[in-house]
């Protein structure tokens, strides 16, 4: 049987460093966005926006694409510096960089500039740094909803028109730190090279916010609990895949089945909903 620990543990990893750099920054983010919270009318726009921008991103060129994705990642990149260092003049210095990488590495073809490591690296910071920003706008009613309605978007743009499946192809030529990809372990075969395994940065952010609301509402150890969670059924859902050698899957739905169970039984020994 075919299975693989590396993605599971990763996710648990990049769960826990979620939080824990939330706790770090949670001051500072509050208040940037000023205590702003979305409301259930917000979420539902959000998950509407979010799955009308992949149909639009597997029609768009590959260079507008890229053009986009840079900007997006380099606005992201900058505002999170400011806050961290108060100074435009040396928060312009990481999308600048992360900029010059992307172009020198893909347009000129300098493989050390640019490789599957690097774009691992800037896939999770901006994993990370996304989860950050949105984390403290959502409330535990909202992730909720959020969580429900984005799982079946995603199974929708999956499974039946597919259009995850061509921008993930779309975002693999072009180079864009749109996933993450690590090697199979164990390995199929000790003779061949490692096969790889791809999880996209809206999976990662799904995740880490997730895995961020448990520990806003109901503290450390049930945010611990669910990460595991979360862990556990990847896990179980990415061994079905290996073994039955299936494609493109919904990665949300891998998620929510694990931090699911573990948020409403942490939720009805806690206290009652905040709206």
């Amino acid at each position: 049987m075919q299975f693989d620990i590396t993605m599971p543990i990763f996710l648990f990893l990049l769960c826990f460093a979620s939080i824990k750099i939330y706790k770090k920054f949670e001051d500072k983010l509050k208040q940037i966005l000023e205590e702003k919270e979305f409301q259930i009318k917000d979420v539902i726009v959000l998950v509407a926006v979010m799955g009308v921008m992949i149909s639009i991103m597997m029609l768009v060129p590959s260079l507008a694409l890229t053009v986009i994705i840079l900007f997006a990642f380099s606005m992201l990149m900058f505002t999170f510096s400011f806050i961290v260092t108060g100074k435009w003049y040396v928060s312009v210095i990481p999308p600048a960089i992360f900029v010059l990488l992307y172009y020198f590495g893909v347009f000129w073809g300098i493989p050390y500039l640019w490789n599957l490591y690097i774009i691992d690296v800037f896939a999770i910071l901006f994993a990370i740094l996304i989860t950050m920003y949105l984390g403290g706008l959502f409330t535990w009613k909202t992730t909720a909803v959020f969580a429900v309605l984005l799982t079946a978007v995603d199974i929708i743009q999956v499974l039946l028109t597919g259009h995850m499946g061509e921008v993930a192809s779309k975002a693999v030529q072009s180079e864009l730190p749109l996933l993450v990809f690590l090697p199979i372990l164990p390995p199929y075969n000790a003779e061949q090279e490692l096969a790889m395994m791809g999880l996209g940065l809206g999976d990662l952010f799904f995740a880490g916010l997730l895995s961020l609301q448990a520990f806003r509402e109901l503290g450390e150890d049930a945010a611990l609990l669910s990460i595991v969670g979360i862990s556990i059924s990847f896990f179980a859902f990415e061994t079905l895949l290996l073994n039955y050698k299936i494609g493109f899957f919904p990665g949300t739905l891998m998620i929510i089945c694990g931090w699911l169970p573990v948020a409403i039984i942490k939720q009805l020994r806690s206290k009652p909903l905040k709206y």
